[in-house]
């Protein structure tokens, strides 16, 4: 139960693709998405995990997809209580908690990240240019302040290194101008739905970041969403604009790792046990306020 889950390999079931964090696995029709427990920071994977971290991104990713299923279409093919394919079995026990089977859509090649509050880099270039990717904002904002409403701002995808904010048109001419709109429609109708449904439960979303892909034609949201790893949570009660906040994402260990004398380059130093069990409370807390439950 409290061993990380740091790599899988499945025998006889083709590994298409080793991320950050998840691992991709061909079904033939279908793929299968593992969420293991690797955390990485500064795009460096650190070298232990957070137990059980996997299994909170997935069910939590299961828990959004169902609440937004009937205004937005998603890709997958499993529910979280489902029974395993036969070829899956075997390997019941490391995949518990933590997979889904999801349609072959083709992912988009941008990132669609949508921002309702003054954080991170888009803080860093508003004290420059009184700007956030490009987009002109009111004077006066603080850090962390809530946006006069929420912004569209699209990055490229990078396989390593950073992803990069670009502008719309950009993201147009990649992807084309339908989908380009179709998408970032999306994304702010997802992310307004979710914040005030967050909000009610004492989590403020300050930003997050979507993948869609196409099937058949069709706009899907894929990937995990709306995730400590891929939003920005801040405990509500604790809100205060004018400083960094506290949150329930891996900003905890992003904060301690500015701690250390480290470069920030490959080989990432390990996390003392201390910074491991307090950043699984924060996955676990934040899986218990959103949905109400405690993680089995």
């Amino acid at each position: 139960m409290n061993e990380p889950l740091l790599q899988l390999d499945l025998p006889g079931i083709r590994k298409l693709k080793s991320g950050k964090v998840r691992e991709v696995f061909d079904l033939g029709d279908r793929l299968l998405f593992v969420a293991t427990d690797r955390i990485s920071a500064f795009d460096c994977i650190m070298p232990n995990g957070i137990p059980r971290k996997g299994e909170v991104l997935t069910q939590i990713s299961y828990f959004w997809f169902d609440q937004m299923a009937s205004f937005q279409p998603n890709h997958l093919l499993s529910k979280p209580n489902d029974s395993l394919p036969i070829l899956l079995q075997p390997y019941a026990a490391q995949l518990a908690g933590r997979c889904m089977i999801v349609k072959k859509a083709q992912p988009l090649a941008i990132e669609c990240v949508v921002r309702g509050y003054l954080a991170g880099s888009g803080w860093k270039e508003y004290q420059e240019r009184q700007t956030v990717c490009g987009i002109k904002l009111p004077a006066g904002l603080k850090e962390s302040s809530e946006l006069p409403e929420p912004i569209f701002t699209p990055a490229t995808k990078a396989e390593s290194g950073h992803d990069e904010n670009i502008s719309f048109e950009e993201a147009s001419k990649l992807v084309g101008s339908d989908i380009a709109e179709k998408a970032r429609s999306a994304s702010m109708k997802i992310y307004k739905f979710a914040r005030e449904y967050a909000r009610q439960r004492g989590i403020i979303i300050a930003d997050t970041k979507f993948e869609f892909g196409l099937f058949d034609d069709e706009l899907l949201l894929i990937d995990e969403v709306l995730t400590p790893d891929s939003s920005r949570f801040w405990p509500a009660d604790q809100y205060q604009p004018g400083r960094s906040q506290p949150s329930f994402d891996k900003q905890f260990v992003r904060d301690y790792l500015e701690t250390l004398d480290w470069d920030k380059t490959p080989p990432a130093p390990k996390l003392p046990p201390e910074v491991v069990e307090k950043s699984q409370a924060k996955y676990l807390d934040a899986y218990h306020r959103l949905t109400g439950q405690l993680l089995g």
